[in-house]
């Protein structure tokens, strides 16, 4: 009994932690300087790409290496909605995100034909081609790429200061949203069935569970917010151009190793993955290939000691999880028999 409540009060003081460090990090830029303030923006953006691929991955079982098309996707139509229709930056972003999950509606169509390896080849092609079309289109610097506007610069911040500044609290709003709306969409019916998925496909499928309204509904889920962080990482990187805006090393191999590394099928686990692989990032990348190395060694023991990564290995200690998007089942008590 005293371990169990160890164990409780371990949880609700990570919890409380969690919370804490969010308040913490919304007063940012009154105390961070201009390099940790762009450090933080990128670290906001890459976990929201970590928890898309974790929930299309971790949950609905659709391991694609093509995400990265979602987030050029939005990165284009920033500029398209910023630069070309005029729109303030929210509204244009707003868009961006809307355009790429009306264009994940026809690539649901074709990826969802195929199954385990060839889904992921097809999303990875899928995003090929849209690297390609992206060169292609009048007007946005074909394969060299285009700056954003002065005017859009300015509307974000009048110097580098409040420009960081904004952008800081832009991912971190951005992160929020996506955590909290993916926690309670977890928490939904909807949910409950993507974590019967995760756990036993199969069986979630005999017991009545939609598999393929779950993925489609996940699939579309994370073209929405995919598409608001590439509008976002355009903000940051000033311009678009085709293959840093579609990167696949950056916005889906990256992603992949942060998610396996911190615990696939995990909300925590992508917050431990992006944490382990930026402070890796950090300590080593001043060794070259041999950091790249190093990290994919990290990522292999980890998998052999703990398929389910880092959360994996602390879960096994913890009576519930941090972020409560499970539900508990709780036996109704009998009535008493009246006398």
């Amino acid at each position: 009994m005293r371990s169990s409540s160890l164990q409780t009060n371990i949880v609700r003081s990570l919890r409380i932690l969690l919370l804490l460090g969010i308040v913490a990090l919304t007063f940012g830029p009154l105390y961070l300087d201009l390099g940790h303030l762009r450090f933080f923006t990128e670290v906001f953006s890459l976990l929201v790409l970590a928890m898309m691929w974790n929930l299309v991955a971790g949950y609905a079982d659709i391991v694609t290496v093509g995400q990265h098309a979602f987030v050029g996707i939005g990165g284009y139509a920033f500029y398209a909605f910023a630069a070309k229709a005029d729109l303030n930056v929210t509204e244009a972003m707003i868009a961006a995100g809307l355009l790429s999950l009306l264009i994940g509606i026809p690539i649901t169509a074709v990826v969802f034909r195929m199954r385990a390896a060839y889904l992921a080849i097809g999303t990875w092609v899928v995003a090929e081609v849209c690297t390609l079309l992206a060169s292609k289109i009048p007007g946005f610097g074909g394969a060299s790429g285009i700056t954003l506007p002065s005017t859009v610069i300015r509307a974000v911040g009048a110097n580098v200061e409040a420009r960081f500044s904004h952008l800081y609290w832009m991912a971190l709003a951005l992160a929020v949203v996506c955590f909290i709306a993916t926690a309670l969409l977890l928490r939904s019916r909807l949910g409950v069935g993507l974590m019967a998925m995760r756990d036993n496909e199969e069986a979630a499928g005999s017991v009545g569970v939609n598999i393929v309204v779950c993925r489609i509904v996940c699939f579309l889920w994370t073209a929405l917010f995919l598409g608001l962080a590439g509008a976002l990482l355009t903000l940051q990187n000033l311009r678009i151009q085709p293959q840093a805006s579609f990167s696949l090393i950056d916005y889906t191999v990256y992603v992949i190793f942060a998610v396996v590394i911190g615990g696939i099928g995990s909300i925590e686990g992508s917050i431990i993955g992006v944490a382990v692989y930026i402070g890796l990032r950090s300590a080593f990348s001043d060794y070259g290939n041999l950091y790249l190395i190093f990290l994919g060694a990290v990522s292999i023991a980890i998998m052999l000691a703990e398929p389910r990564g880092i959360w994996g290995l602390v879960r096994r200690y913890l009576p519930e999880d941090v972020i409560p998007v499970s539900h508990r089942y709780r036996p109704k008590t009998e009535a008493t028999p009246a006398e």
